[in-house]
């Protein structure tokens, strides 16, 4: 490799970097924002459910409604409208304390998470291999993130769930920067220049497996701080244990993309999904603060390992990048569904213990729906389908 193409990969890989810790800052701290909502204003379970919701719903949308002319669409501009809407909407809500505006904040915020997570699919389009450069972008956002689980609460402890907004939003404004190295174009050209074709059973299987995955998996997860305090463990206390799950998330995903060029599918996926499924199971039954921790860190290293992987399945099945991008939006249109089935549960029965174990289950159908077309994968050697086009 030139000297000039290892500075191209590098900038590939910081722009992916950004984009993907800018669009996965709802889904990371919305737990955050919910227990300090709850606190301020005394919000149900269940109207926290339809807020987290309403927000995934939007991402979803924002993917879907993009998804047919994806091969198109140019990332880097992509990521600047979709940053400027979510700064926007995180300090309007520091504003209100009216659920209906609050709605409407989250709704934007997901469009615009919606449009990054796009923006940033179709740039690991662009790379050799799209799981690779998804786990580098992914142990990026663990290690910034990881700071940020141990600063959010504190600001939330002396500023109140507006001075959190407020700081979401100053994050989104300087990440907006670093996806400047998105390139402007995204994928594989000379793929994307040919004519589309349907979608069959693989795809099918994909976007199951993954609507399986994320709605028993990502339940319970607006509300994870809710169950830590359900134990006696503070915002403060369980920032610190989800920095320390992040930095290993991170350790998880470098040496994903250290081999996930040259591994096999089946196997990795069907025990991360295992993993991840027993780690939700654990975390809403579990009174041990010691052993909620362990959980908590077992289901951040599984589940990263667990997205990529799905996502670089969907680049196979579909090297246009279409498939993967609505593989993203399946995910958060499961979330959704789920965050409202969590908070129902609770609402009902006044604790979350039955959503993780539910979460197992649905992990476990996960599998059996994903490792038949994985293991095909593996058995005919299948090389990655997005040629080098960096090198």
């Amino acid at each position: 490799m030139t000297q000039a193409a290892k500075v191209r990969t590098a900038g590939l890989f910081a722009g992916i970097g950004a984009a993907t810790a800018a669009a996965h800052i709802g889904n990371n701290f919305t737990t955050y924002l919910v227990g300090g909502l709850i606190d301020r204003y005394g919000f149900s379970p269940l109207q926290m459910g339809a807020w987290s919701m309403a927000e995934t719903l939007a991402y979803a949308a924002a993917m879907f409604g993009v998804a047919p002319k994806v091969a198109r669409l140019n990332p880097r501009l992509l990521a600047t409208v979709a940053s400027l809407l979510v700064v926007a909407a995180q300090l309007g809500s520091t504003a209100t304390g009216a659920f209906t505006w609050l709605l409407a904040g989250r709704i934007v915020t997901g469009l615009g998470f919606g449009l990054l997570n796009t923006s940033l699919t179709l740039a690991a389009g662009a790379s050799p291999h799209p799981a690779r450069a998804l786990s580098i972008g992914i142990a990026f956002q663990t290690l910034l993130f990881a700071v940020v689980n141990i600063a959010l609460p504190l600001v939330g402890a002396r500023f109140g769930v507006g001075g959190m907004f407020l700081a979401l939003g100053a994050l989104s404004l300087v990440l907006w920067a670093g996806t400047w190295l998105l390139p402007a174009r995204g994928g594989n050209q000379a793929v994307a220049a040919t004519p589309a074709i349907p979608l069959g059973p693989d795809a099918a299987r994909v976007l199951g497996a993954m609507a399986l995955f994320a709605f028993g998996s990502l339940a319970l997860w607006p509300f994870m701080e809710r169950a830590a305090h359900a134990i006696g463990l503070t915002a403060v206390v369980f920032g610190r244990f989800q920095s320390l799950a992040t930095l290993l998330s991170a350790a998880g995903n470098l040496t994903l993309a250290a081999f996930a060029a040259r591994m096999p599918r089946a196997n990795p996926l069907a025990l991360a999904l295992l993993a991840c499924g027993s780690a939700c199971a654990l975390l809403t039954t579990v009174t041990s603060p010691s052993v909620f921790a362990g959980a908590l860190i077992a289901y951040n290293v599984s589940w990263f390992v667990v997205y990529p992987l799905l996502v670089g399945v969907a680049f196979q099945v579909d090297p246009k990048g279409r498939l993967a991008v609505m593989t993203s939006g399946t995910w958060l249109l499961a979330q959704s569904f789920g965050a409202l089935t969590a908070g129902s549960i609770a609402q009902i029965a006044g604790n979350y213990r039955i959503v993780g174990p539910l979460g197992l289950a649905f992990c476990v159908a996960a599998i059996a729906l994903i490792w038949p077309l994985a293991r095909r994968f593996d058995r005919h050697n299948t090389p990655a389908l997005v040629p080098d086009i960096i090198h």
